[in-house]
């Protein structure tokens, strides 16, 4: 099997963001929910999120789940992805929290940095 380069991950990752913009999504929301995430309430930030998403009739917002992200003790967590902007981890989340982070970061699209543990991707564009 032949090894990935660097240009080859570079091509996954504007691929992805490619099909991000391209499938008519403004924002992406990632619910982590491995067993950590949901012990720690995960299921009941999906749920916040369902609520507000619902009540704010936008039609550009994707919602996702992903296993754990390794940071156990941080959970619950989300991640914000929106098109050009770098994405945003929450950690340590509460239904307060995640309906002012959807008002502020997912409407309004500025990210409420008091939450969030950190900005961007582990590689350099």
């Amino acid at each position: 099997m032949a090894k990935l380069t660097i240009a080859d991950l570079k091509k996954i990752k504007e691929d992805y963001h490619q099909g991000l913009r391209e499938g008519g999504f403004r924002v992406k929301i990632t619910v982590h929910m491995g067993t950590c995430g949901i012990a720690a309430g995960a299921r009941g930030i999906m749920n916040t999120i369902m609520e507000e998403l619902a009540k704010s009739n936008l039609k550009d917002v994707a919602i996702t789940t992903s296993g754990c992200a390794g940071l156990c003790s941080q959970e619950p967590m989300t991640t914000i992805e929106t098109t050009g902007q770098p994405p945003i981890k929450y950690t340590a989340l509460t239904e307060e929290k995640m309906r002012k982070i959807f008002a502020e970061h997912v409407v309004a699209g500025r990210p409420v940095t008091e939450y969030a543990l950190v900005a961007g991707h582990e590689t350099t564009y």
